[in-house]
């Protein structure tokens, strides 16, 4: 995913509406090949995942992400917001660990 223009620090560039599924939903999810689109979604601890509607299920991931994404239980929504200023032509990403500069590896082999 790539932006046509600059997009300044700290502005919300997505949000988006999730669908909230429960663990067993999650094991048949796992077998497939939506298991790469998922986020865990854990309200009050509560062990859920969730597909996220619109762009920010393919957002790629990077340990040096220019973006972040943030969780609404309330509201059942996901949203991507700029850590940083992006310049036009540079790739979205978001770090697939939660916190944008989490360097923990992740389950794939990521360069």
């Amino acid at each position: 995913m790539f932006t046509r223009t600059n997009i300044e620090s700290g502005k919300i560039i997505e949000v988006s509406p999730v669908i909230v599924m429960d663990s067993k939903e999650r094991e048949l999810l796992d077998q497939t090949l939506l298991h790469d689109y998922i986020f865990e979604w854990q309200p009050e601890g509560k062990k859920l995942c969730c597909m996220a509607q619109g762009y920010i299920s393919v957002y790629n991931h990077s340990t040096e992400a220019n973006c972040e994404h943030f969780m609404d239980y309330e509201s059942e929504t996901m949203s991507i917001k700029t850590i940083r200023d992006i310049e036009a032509d540079e790739e979205l990403t978001i770090n697939y660990n939660g916190d944008w500069d989490n360097k923990k590896p992740v389950w794939f082999d990521a360069e």
